[in-house]
């Protein structure tokens, strides 16, 4: 492990796999995880790329900031800037992202200021915010967003003071979060890979982020050649809510496939695989 140091003097840990002189892959995780979700994956794509994992601010082994504000996406994308410039100063990554973590890397694909640095992006059961609050409209209007609202309950639980953190002290969330984790045969995560402060910290997120852009969303696109990675038994996110964002995205392709939320850890070998045909197929490396 080592750390970088984000614009605002939050410290990142880095982990590194496979060969320095390969193509750079760096991989995101979502909310309540820590870099550790991408070890399956990224000792099998070792031997293709040189693997950049780093715990999101607020998880892991990285700072712990405090102040709500500091879990914006803009901070957000600061801390991607400083890892890729210690990583990849002169050529662009490979990114693959889930959960929050793809909801993180939209923005990344989709800002001015990361023009040219991202060759390609694989998105696994994580929309942007901003494309999300076009397709709430967009239902709202029609009179079809009762599935996907019956998937997001939680989102608006979240936004609630003290309750959401006493049910991780407490232990009662938990219960109910590992019931859906194992829903579409996924598997929990080992004893110990995750931190109540990932669980705690990571409410931030929620709290700075998904009100304002879903109420006020903006016109994101990207040229970046996109995966969308949707599993059926998804109990987070609809398909559609992650697919339809070919107007901000042209360059999309999707694959919907069997399974649940965390896909990463339910099926690493599948992951590792469509990454690696996806950056072959539109990104131009044949290695």
């Amino acid at each position: 492990m080592r750390r970088v140091t984000s614009a605002d003097g939050t410290r990142i840990a880095v982990y590194e796999y496979g060969v320095p002189t390969s193509p750079v892959l760096v991989c995101v995780h979502g909310y309540p995880d820590n870099a550790a979700l991408w070890d399956p994956v990224a000792t099998r794509l070792a031997e293709h790329f040189h693997v950049i994992t780093y715990d999101v601010r607020g998880a892991g082994e990285s700072d712990h900031p405090r102040n709500r504000a500091a879990y914006k996406l803009a901070r957000l994308e600061e801390d991607f800037i400083a890892v890729l410039d210690a990583v990849a100063p002169d050529q662009p990554v490979q990114l693959l992202a889930h959960d929050w973590g793809s909801i993180q890397s939209w923005h990344f694909v989709t800002s001015d200021r990361l023009d040219g640095r991202i060759a390609s992006f694989v998105s696994i059961s994580g929309p942007s915010l901003d494309h999300a609050g076009y397709f709430i409209r967009a239902r709202w209007r029609s009179g079809n967003l009762l599935r996907q609202l019956a998937h997001s309950w939680y989102v608006l639980y979240f936004q609630l003071p003290w309750l959401p953190e006493r049910g991780w002290r407490k232990g009662w969330a938990h219960r109910v979060f590992e019931r859906l984790e194992r829903s579409a045969g996924g598997i929990s995560p080992e004893t110990g890979e995750r931190s109540l402060a990932d669980y705690v910290n990571g409410l931030n997120l929620y709290r700075a982020n998904v009100v304002p852009r879903l109420f006020r969303p903006e016109q994101r696109r990207t040229g970046v050649p996109v995966l969308a990675v949707s599993p059926d038994g998804d109990a987070f996110v609809t398909t559609p809510l992650q697919t339809d964002v070919a107007r901000w995205a042209p360059n999309l392709s999707v694959q919907v496939i069997r399974g649940g939320h965390w896909l990463p850890r339910n099926d690493p070998g599948l992951v590792a695989r469509l990454t690696l045909e996806h950056t072959r197929r539109v990104a131009g490396w044949t290695a």
